[in-house]
């Protein structure tokens, strides 16, 4: 007989015996009735051990009870099971491919630093061939505008910057100022600023007949008020001492309906103001 039968016929005769199986009920309460009776009912009978003993015995029995029934349903559900248990499967989620644009894209470099908010550089000027020039101006002031140029103290034996300060009394309707800084050897933009607000103005530079020429033109539409302003150009240069004497700078602007220009060099003044 193969085992496979054996295995049939004996979980045949467990689920026979389950079936007929009827526990014997009142003979298991009236045990138990009897451990629970006092030992002073039972007649002719000495207690030969301590009360507690009596409760262990219907204890005793009550477990003996559960047990023989709880093996007895083990037993048949053990019988009556599928020889070879059912597998289980876990579902899990791929791993993510990662995007083709995130593992080739170049990580974004941080903003270079800026001056203060007041002087804040002009990252991306319109860079030209040429620029056109602004003829020289009569002198310093005219009008409602004052006008001085110098060049900054914290240049260097490579970098320069050379500073426009220039003042008006009046709201100015249109303005241009125009730094020109000769080429004395590996000059090279460097970046420019003005203390006015950027989006007010466009900048350009270029080169024109051996000058690198910055030039800030507002906008239409836009206005100056009055005060004190100041316009930066920075370049690099060869190394060693710069001579400046050849710079130059050069606004127009509109005060009042009139057509004003103020200009001058860098090189150091006595007296660097001029009243209106």
């Amino acid at each position: 007989m193969r085992q496979q039968d054996v295995h049939d016929e004996l979980r045949a005769r467990l689920h026979e015996a389950a079936e007929s199986h009827q526990p014997d009920r009142a003979r298991i309460l009236a045990r138990i009735e009897r451990g629970m009776s006092p030992e002073s009912d039972r007649a002719g009978h000495r207690a030969t051990r301590p009360p507690v003993w009596g409760w262990a015995r219907v204890v005793g029995a009550t477990a003996a009870v559960a047990g023989m029934l709880a093996v007895g349903g083990y037993a048949v559900a053990s019988a009556v099971k599928d020889d070879t248990p059912q597998q289980q499967t876990v579902e899990t989620s791929p791993t993510p491919t990662p995007s083709p644009d995130a593992t080739s894209r170049a990580p974004v470099n941080p903003a270079p630093s800026r001056p203060s908010a007041s002087h804040r550089a002009s990252n991306s000027p319109s860079v030209k061939p040429s620029a056109s020039v602004l003829p020289p101006a009569a002198g310093e002031s005219d009008g409602p505008l004052w006008s001085d140029g110098s060049v900054d103290p914290h240049s260097n034996d490579f970098w320069a910057q050379s500073n426009i300060t220039f003042k008006t009394s009046t709201q100015l309707t249109a303005l241009t100022v125009q730094l020109k800084v000769a080429q004395t050897g590996g000059v090279g933009n460097a970046g420019a600023w003005r203390s006015l607000p950027e989006q007010d103005f466009d900048l350009t530079v270029g080169e024109q007949n051996g000058f690198l020429v910055y030039t800030w033109t507002l906008k239409e539409g836009r206005t100056v008020p009055k005060g004190e302003w100041v316009f930066a150009g920075q370049y690099n240069h060869a190394r060693g001492g710069r001579d400046a004497k050849d710079d130059t700078y050069a606004i127009t602007a509109t005060a009042d309906g009139a057509q004003r220009a103020v200009g001058g060099d860098f090189a150091a003044h006595t007296n660097n103001e001029g009243d209106s």
